[in-house]
């Protein structure tokens, strides 16, 4: 979907300018940039997307921050429970303090 949002502007451009060389050229060139005309046009045309390829791609996208969202969950749900432990750890025996910490962030 990048290269797309990179190529429709150029093969726009193209097919622009391709009616202005048609007109300055003599009149066998002009039928074969006529021709040119129409490849390029069909190719831009080709390049976009129809709208259910939109919503394909907008479903992916949602898709894949739900997969990312259930991730972080985990991590987080790791992360809480290693700190709980320590607070655990630390109400039953302060002395170990210290070690306690550097255990949790190891």
């Amino acid at each position: 979907m990048y290269c797309q949002r990179l190529a429709v502007p150029l093969t726009r451009t193209f097919a622009q300018r391709l009616p202005l060389l048609a007109t300055s050229t003599s009149a066998p060139q002009a039928s074969v940039s006529q021709s040119a005309l129409v490849q390029y046009t069909l190719a831009a045309r080709s390049l976009h997307t129809s709208i259910a390829r939109r919503d394909i791609d907008s479903a992916a996208k949602f898709i894949g921050a739900g997969a990312a969202t259930v991730g972080v969950a985990g991590s987080g749900a790791g992360i809480g429970s290693v700190f709980g432990s320590l607070i655990i750890g630390y109400a039953r025996n302060p002395s170990l303090k210290q070690q306690l910490f550097s255990y949790a962030i190891l």
